[in-house]
């Protein structure tokens, strides 16, 4: 019977070692599951690969501010820049730049300010398209005469 009681702690630690394995599985799945859900939750500010974007270089230049601004009403073709800029142009005028970091609000002011001055009626459009109802527009121009 020795060879059996033997063989029956062999099993027990054959199990114990499945339940370890079983146990460090759960563990990396809840770990997992805790990066995919941290992953997919919305940002509090958008991402700032374009913070150092250089939003003066952009004004300085209308027939590139021209085209950025085609680009946004999709009337023109867009670099990968602008399509990003795109997507994020009608919730920043919903929510004053709410996600915006500093370094954003500093970049979109100056390129509003370009739009104004050097462009001023396709920023009309570009409000028109994004605010019909000119729901958010005077609050976004309170955003844009703030310094942050």
């Amino acid at each position: 019977m020795d060879g059996l009681d033997g063989g029956h702690d062999y099993l027990n630690s054959i199990r114990t070692g499945e339940e370890q394995a079983t146990s460090k599985m759960k563990t990396i799945l809840v770990l997992a599951a805790v990066v995919a859900a941290a992953v997919g939750l919305p940002a509090d500010t958008y991402n700032p690969a374009y913070d150092n974007f250089n939003a003066q270089e952009l004004v300085d230049n209308v027939r590139l501010l021209n085209n950025y601004g085609k680009c946004f009403l999709e009337q023109g073709p867009c670099t990968p820049e602008g399509r990003d800029f795109r997507k994020v142009i009608p919730e920043a005028l919903r929510t004053n730049c709410g996600k915006c970091t500093p370094k954003q609000r500093e970049l979109i002011r100056t390129v509003v300010h370009g739009f104004k001055t050097k462009l001023p009626e396709m920023w009309k459009e570009i409000i028109h398209k994004e605010d019909p109802n000119n729901e958010y527009t005077a609050a976004f121009n309170e955003f844009l005469a703030a310094s942050n």
